[in-house]
């Protein structure tokens, strides 16, 4: 009698990741992070030093407009500057495969057995992967660079999520002086609440404790604004 000891693979119940390539999270969370905070802190610099009117709306929007324009720049460039590397580095190895596929298909099959693969197997799951040039290059490409070929991050997504998240984040002090706010109180409210939110968001999407992320963005968020709100009110008594 045999006695099947393997279930079937199943799809369903096989578990899945979350994207961690794609290039939008890392600028999307510091671009939301860094608006709330230098823009907070730069309006209660502002009010520290002339108090609240137009000028605070005037300095806000600037701040809300200049960081995220900076910030999609410095995105687009950091990003397209690292894919082109990844890109260059590709073409690297698509020469080499071309050149010595035989020297290539060796060097596989040295990385396998290092990685514990008896010799034999080693040199077998080498040649079947390098009897496709492309499959070979994809193979190649992510075990000796640590990246997917056909999934390099987008600097276009990078700078749209970085310029959109610090507009939203900066907008968040910005608002109650919109609607005639006279005072920091209201503001203050409005960005520790989403410093807190937004730390514990984060920390819900790294399967870190939300309470520590949010705490930890807070503490530094008002720690920001509190330094500038004093330097405000200092550059506003020596001035007038």
């Amino acid at each position: 009698m045999t006695i099947e000891l393997t279930r079937p693979y199943s799809a369903e119940k096989h578990h899945r990741h979350r994207d961690v390539t794609g290039g939008w999270l890392r600028p999307a969370v510091f671009g939301a992070m860094d608006g709330l905070v230098s823009n907070f802190a730069l309006i209660a610099g502002v009010v520290g030093a002339a108090g609240a009117g137009r000028g605070t709306v005037v300095a806000g929007f600037a701040g809300l407009i200049a960081g995220a324009c900076s910030m999609a720049a410095g995105e687009y460039t950091s990003v397209r500057s690292q894919t082109e590397l990844m890109r260059a580095e590709i073409a690297v190895e698509r020469r080499e495969l071309a050149r010595d596929p035989e020297g290539e298909q060796a060097e596989l099959a040295a990385l396998y057995r290092a990685r514990g693969l008896d010799p034999d197997l080693a040199r077998q799951v080498a040649a079947g992967l390098s009897a496709n040039p492309e499959q070979a290059l994809r193979v190649h490409v992510r075990e000796e660079l640590g990246v997917d070929p056909d999934d390099l991050p987008s600097p276009y997504v990078a700078a749209a999520s970085s310029f959109c998240a610090f507009a939203t984040g900066a907008l968040v002090p910005l608002a109650p002086f919109l609607f005639g706010a006279s005072g920091l109180v209201v503001a203050l409210v409005l960005s520790v609440v989403a410093l807190f939110g937004f730390g514990a968001v984060v920390a819900r999407m790294t399967a870190r404790p939300w309470w520590l992320g949010g705490m930890r963005q807070l503490v530094l968020g008002v720690g920001a604004a509190a330094v500038t709100f004093g330097l405000g009110q200092l550059l506003g008594v020596a001035v007038s």
